[in-house]
């Protein structure tokens, strides 16, 4: 059988050459995608109560072409893109949302009184959703192209930090706290299953913890309430307080088995705020109670083990560094939002994955999602 070598360090058979799109199809991860499909049908579902059912239905509407139009292009990512793109142009595409990043502190669109989006006319693209795909990316390449022996030490660091300090410059600059974040956690995490030592670890999260002071007089006014509001939400109960105290009340009058659809009084009420975007999470459990979380966490545990998986299997380094990247971009938004619903992390803006209402975070989900099922089909 003729062997050829591709770009990237993987091996491709004439035979997979030959049958491309059939072997393709055939390798495709059916049942993640399957697992997408039932986590945007329940927040499709969720969404449907959380607006008021039919009053506002070309709101659902909306939101079921994005994610049908996400999908799509999910497929088209995983199935029709050659395997050594992603790899080839890994530093392209982090110069356009670099650039893009750029954009929108010179001349983004403010609301909520955040400079994030850019206005194209037909949508509004929040360019730091990209970034968090393709810093994963730029990671990946970099450790990709080096062969390091043994452990990553804090020479080996400086190329990752020099990726990774400008966008995160830009983004906390717009403010956007929760973003910020979900990008430094994906690029650790991408560090330490390229080999960061333990040691270099810990001495990055105690720097950290010794900067706190610093970074505390660094943050706007409203970001240090939402941190005081976490430890105390009581002491502001109708002003910052509110959304925290709300959405535990919903959370916890849910029960076991939930009020049924339709039936929450906290979302119905409007007593919840932000109920079809960052706190879409209390809504589902006002209805449909411990069950119903418990049934929406098994899946997002099983898109996150399957990733993990896909990592493991995957033929090259730079498919390993990116799967696990993608993923935890993934993990980590979960965990934040439904940790922010539940009052245990600050409220810092994060949509739950595939679930909450909006087009740029459903968007960048499903290209790292499609980039993944792609590292699937093409794995050992």
């Amino acid at each position: 059988m003729t062997m050829r070598e591709r770009s990237g360090g993987g091996i491709l058979s004439g035979t997979e050459e030959a049958q491309g799109p059939r072997l393709r199809l055939h390798a495709f991860p059916w049942a993640l995608l399957l697992m997408i499909m039932a986590v945007g049908g329940i927040g499709l579902l969720t969404l449907y109560s959380a607006v008021g059912g039919a009053e506002k239905l070309p709101l659902l509407i909306n939101q079921a072409v994005r994610f049908s139009v996400a999908l799509l292009l999910m497929m088209v990512l995983a199935l029709l893109v050659d395997r050594t793109i992603y790899l080839r142009y890994a530093y392209l595409f982090y110069l356009v949302a670099l650039l893009l990043l750029l954009a929108v502190y010179l001349s983004g669109s403010v609301g909520m009184g955040a400079r994030r989006w850019l206005d194209l006319g037909f949508m509004r693209l929040q360019p730091s959703e990209l970034m968090k795909i393709t810093l994963v990316l730029a990671l990946a390449r970099f450790y990709h192209d080096r062969s390091i022996a043994g452990s990553i030490t804090w020479r080996d660091m400086i190329g990752p930090v020099l990726l990774t300090a400008p966008p995160l410059a830009l983004v906390l600059k717009q403010p956007d706290l929760g973003t910020a974040i979900l990008i430094a956690m994906a690029g650790m995490l991408v560090l330490f299953v390229a080999g960061l030592r333990w040691r270099v670890l810990t001495g990055m999260l105690v720097g950290i913890g010794a900067a706190v002071p610093l970074l505390w007089n660094t943050l706007h006014d409203y970001q240090r309430r939402r941190i005081e509001t976490l430890l105390n939400p009581e002491n502001d109960p109708l002003g910052s307080g509110y959304h925290i105290i709300q959405s535990k009340i919903a959370v916890g009058s849910g029960g076991i088995s939930g009020k049924g659809f339709m039936g929450g009084s906290q979302g119905h009420l409007e007593f919840l705020p932000e109920r079809h975007t960052d706190f879409i999470f209390s809504v589902l459990a006002e209805e449909w109670g411990f069950v119903g979380c418990s049934i929406l966490l098994l899946l997002y545990a099983m898109i996150t083990v399957r990733g993990m998986i896909i990592s493991y299997t995957a033929r090259d380094r730079f498919g390993v560094l990116a799967a696990a990247g993608l993923t935890a971009i993934f993990f980590f938004q979960v965990v934040i939002n439904i940790g922010m619903v539940l009052g245990l992390l600050p409220v810092v803006g994060i949509p739950l994955p595939l679930v909450s209402y909006g087009g740029s975070s459903m968007l960048t989900l499903m290209i790292g999602l499609g980039v993944l099922a792609h590292i699937s089909i093409h794995s050992k």
